[in-house]
């Protein structure tokens, strides 16, 4: 049995904040006192939990805050499973869950940065979710260790109008591919060097296509972004 609910008292802060150290490193992406002052101000705090009872475990956790009131966004600042509960289809069913509160509330958008060498990432977030990029960052938080390994800390951009439906471009409408390595979060355990080599590379050859008015609207395996005009 799994369930979703809201990170309400101070036992289940603390243990998302466990949570989320284990799955990001050393380098703590929001400790507990902001995630209870997210949480006691209305904003999106939820854990996802498997089991029942006192077999009952968190798994997951989702975080998003409230953005400029007149333009009706949320922020996602961190979406996470563990590791051995990834692939199960949970991951969407956290963002579903969190599509329906925003809409609740009337909020129309959500945004979010996502590193852009992550593949199943960039399938999630616009092949299946039907996000669309809107800018790139370089090093975007500095560097730091968790998910990037001490190197730099490029990021997309993303906007995720919550009444779209994902749809994948038509074969003819894509003007240009830009592939990816297939896992990146293990080569940077066995090769950081190459993964930082990637980070450039892909740096240099996305910002040639967005500068070329270019968009990234879909992720396929083995050919990596596809860009339409």
């Amino acid at each position: 049995m799994r369930t979703i609910r809201d990170l309400d008292t101070v036992e289940l802060i603390i243990k998302a904040q466990e949570l989320l150290d284990s799955i990001r490193g050393p380098e703590r992406v929001i400790d507990a006192g902001t995630l209870r002052a997210l949480e006691q101000s209305g904003n999106y705090v939820v854990g996802l939990f498997d089991g029942e009872g006192a077999d009952e475990r968190m798994v997951g956790a989702s975080i998003a805050f409230f953005g400029v009131p007149a333009q009706r966004t949320m922020h996602s600042h961190i979406t996470a499973l563990l590791p051995e509960y990834r692939g199960r289809g949970w991951g969407r069913e956290l963002k579903e869950h969190q599509r329906q509160w925003a809409f609740s509330r009337e909020v129309g958008r959500i945004t979010w940065t996502f590193d852009p060498l992550v593949a199943r990432n960039a399938h999630f977030f616009l092949s299946v979710l039907g996000a669309r990029v809107t800018g790139y960052s370089v090093n975007n938080y500095g560097i730091f260790g968790g998910g990037d390994a001490g190197d730099e800390s490029d990021r997309l951009d993303v906007e995720w109008k919550l009444a779209d439906i994902a749809k994948a471009p038509a074969a003819d409408a894509v003007a240009a591919t830009l592939e990816i390595p297939e896992d990146v979060e293990a080569m940077r355990v066995s090769d950081p060097d190459a993964a930082h080599e990637w980070r450039l590379r892909l740096r240099d050859e996305m910002q040639q296509l967005l500068g070329q008015g270019l968009r990234p609207v879909g992720f396929e395996a083995g050919r990596g972004y596809l860009f339409t005009a």
